[in-house]
């Protein structure tokens, strides 16, 4: 491309992950011309958003804010906004547009409320160090906010360069006795192997993101793909075994070979929402053998005729996988109760209002 001579628009935002469907909306439903950008940064409320040629610090309008129902409502990193720019490097998000797919949790602290990781992500890389954070139970989690957001997931075992071989034999098979169907990579940011596989998989104007607990890595396995320190990076405490909080923020980055990838915090708590759908993907082998229970509304637990109980005894179906499938399954319920409590509440609470609204008037009236 000659000095001078800028790329247009429309190519500009396909680099940043534009699909056709989403051009095809935008054209459809919008303005003629709109200013589309994609958010790349958040942090507490305030976002950085690209159009593939500027970017900018960008706050949404009050009327969002004020109509806002959830922070399911706000943008997230990932997200594609329509925005009115000002001055040299602000703008105002007037509208989300919709969203391809959308990576959420419980959030922490707020029963019944979910929280966005990111959006418009197409695979997720679930990183684990294979030291001392690889847990089966907390990768079925991850998986399940996968499928339930139809992202497909990759497994980063990461940190094999602290271990032996004989240790990651040992990982691979526990983790193919739980779930064959799981991909997974054997990374080392030290030793760089695992790097090009991982690059390999990596698509031009494809989003991946990056998940997992505080210190195993996530952002290490970034900054090596970007080749250079973008990110501040921390590790596991030797004292308490748990990651030291580095990234407090999300942020995109666009990789050399042309697919994006987003940074997320490290993640202590990872409740479920109450999607079924990413539950019934991840245990699969437990969904096959349900359809055989005598009674269509069987939990598993201990009904008579439970073809589920007699596959864990008989060792078809993973005992621990089980267990922790019934575990999931409690706080799915748990979350669907007190949403449909927060929902009675509100809806008491709008009748509450609405009368005295209708009193006031007929008392003025009066």
């Amino acid at each position: 491309m000659s000095q001078g001579k800028k790329e247009p628009l429309k190519n500009r935002l396909v680099a940043l992950g534009l699909t056709p469907e989403l051009k095809s909306y935008i054209s459809d439903n919008l303005p003629e011309q709109p200013h589309i950008a994609r958010v790349i940064r958040e942090h507490r409320e305030r976002y950085a958003v690209s159009d593939g040629e500027n970017e900018y610090d960008a706050e949404i309008t009050g009327n969002m804010r004020y109509s806002a129902s959830s922070r399911m409502d706000y943008p997230a990193v990932g997200d594609w906004v329509e925005i009115t720019p000002y001055g040299p490097d602000q703008a105002i998000i007037n509208l989300i547009l919709p969203r391809k797919s959308v990576l959420t949790r419980q959030a922490v602290g707020k029963p019944g409320e979910m929280q966005i990781i990111s959006a418009n992500i197409d695979y997720a890389f679930i990183v684990q160090a294979i030291n001392n954070n690889f847990n089966i139970n907390r990768l079925e989690r991850y998986l399940t906010i996968c499928y339930s957001a139809g992202i497909e997931p990759l497994l980063v075992l990461s940190k094999i360069d602290l271990v032996s071989r004989e240790e990651i034999a040992e990982a691979v098979r526990t983790l193919e006795k739980r779930d064959r169907q799981v991909k997974y990579i054997l990374l080392s940011n030290v030793t760089m192997e695992g790097v090009e596989q991982v690059i390999s998989m990596m698509e031009r104007a494809r989003t991946y993101c990056v998940i997992g607990s505080s210190g195993v890595g996530k952002s290490t396995l970034i900054n090596t793909l970007l080749q250079r320190e973008a990110l501040r990076t921390g590790e596991i405490s030797s004292s308490t075994n748990k990651g030291r909080h580095v990234t407090e923020h999300r942020e995109l980055f666009i990789l050399e070979n042309g697919s994006i990838i987003i940074d997320t915090p490290g993640m202590k708590e990872l409740g479920l929402t109450d999607d079924s759908t990413g539950m019934r993907v991840t245990f699969r082998d437990i969904g096959d053998v349900a359809a055989e229970c005598r009674y269509p509304d069987c939990r598993h637990v201990n009904e008579a005729g439970c073809a589920v109980l007699e596959a864990v005894e008989k060792g078809t179906i993973d005992r621990e996988s089980y267990e922790n499938y019934l575990k999931m399954m409690k706080e799915q319920e748990r979350f669907t109760t007190t949403v449909a409590e927060k929902r009675r509440k509100e809806k008491h609470f709008g009748k509450i209002l609405k009368d005295y609204h209708r009193i006031q008037r007929k008392n003025r009236e009066e």
